[in-house]
């Protein structure tokens, strides 16, 4: 079963070099890996890169920054390579951000399960840890984690069964061949994204069920540069969840759920000033959101005029 990988990088060729480093040591190596941004700064410098004894590293540039235009970008590049599907060849390609740090039996164990579970859709992955609730990792605190001499921290996506998810984790996750011939990002979700993974999960269960595999193990940094604004992310924390309930990739309950959790925590943080995380920025952007539900203009792509 061939193997690739897609990551979507914008503002940060250093870590995405990183990335490409666990990736040629990889248990089982990719058969080919594709970078996109949305300029050359974007791209990391793949000179003599040990990875290209091994597979194939296409770098790519999107015709618009957002990581659903890009991860869409390089799928349509990937179609032009993958084996067709009169080859009777199968196939997956995964997701990674690029300050997700796989442990060396993530591609292996994906192939794993995904060839001898062939009426899965999709899959995702075990966090050991994730920088996102923590202001981020260093690459130094991951290798704890992935060598095994530090515990797993609690986290959703994790656990020692496999078992069925609504959502992949999108800075690691994995899609079969007949998902990305039939499935796309939703471009609405402009700039981070935020629930483009959920919305794309939806839309991959009609081909199959999605799973948790506690097998493959990874590490989010979750590194803050790259990140979209707080006022951004507030408005997208609102906006976002209506409109994937509206589409009816999301129920109208989780929605609600999202925004009120968001909201109240919003509120709480920002009675106190806090260095890592832009609560005050982010209420505001509840706020915005807040006002435009009864004027029927909220929507997500109104991020960009923020």
């Amino acid at each position: 079963m061939k193997k690739y990988v897609i990551v979507a990088t914008k503002g940060r060729p250093a870590q995405t070099r990183v990335l490409l480093d666990f990736l040629a040591s990889q248990d089982a190596r990719p058969d080919g890996v594709y970078i996109v941004g949305a300029s050359e700064a974007d791209l990391p410098d793949v000179t003599s890169h040990r990875l290209l004894e091994f597979a194939p590293v296409r770098l790519l540039i999107a015709p618009a920054a957002g990581l659903t235009i890009q991860r869409n970008f390089a799928i349509a590049a990937l179609l032009e390579d993958a084996p067709g599907e009169d080859s009777g060849e199968r196939w997956f390609a995964s997701f990674f951000d690029d300050d997700f740090r796989p442990h060396a039996a993530w591609l292996l164990e994906c192939a794993a399960l995904l060839d001898a579970h062939s009426q899965l859709a999709g899959m995702t992955g075990q966090i050991l840890a994730d920088g996102v609730k923590r202001g981020g990792l260093s690459e130094s605190d991951a290798l704890p984690y992935l060598t095994g001499a530090q515990g797993p921290d609690p986290h959703w996506a994790s656990g020692a069964e496999r078992r069925e998810v609504g959502c992949a984790y999108g800075c690691n996750m994995a899609f079969v061949d007949r998902v990305l011939r039939g499935c796309r990002f939703d471009e609405a979700l402009p700039l981070y994204g935020w629930q483009e993974d959920y919305d794309f999960t939806s839309r991959a269960r009609a081909f199959g069920a999605v799973v948790y595999e506690p097998s493959c193990l990874g590490v989010h940094l979750g590194v803050r540069s790259g990140r979209t604004s707080g006022v951004r992310f507030g408005y997208s924390q609102v906006a976002n969840p209506l409109y994937l309930a509206r589409k009816q990739t999301m129920e109208r309950s989780r929605a609600r759920r999202f925004i009120y959790r968001n909201l109240l925590s919003n509120l709480y943080h920002s009675l106190h000033q806090n260095a890592l995380f832009d609560y005050r920025g982010r209420l505001k952007g509840n706020f915005l959101a807040l006002v435009d539900i009864p004027r029927g203009i909220i929507h997500p792509l109104r991020v960009l005029e923020l």
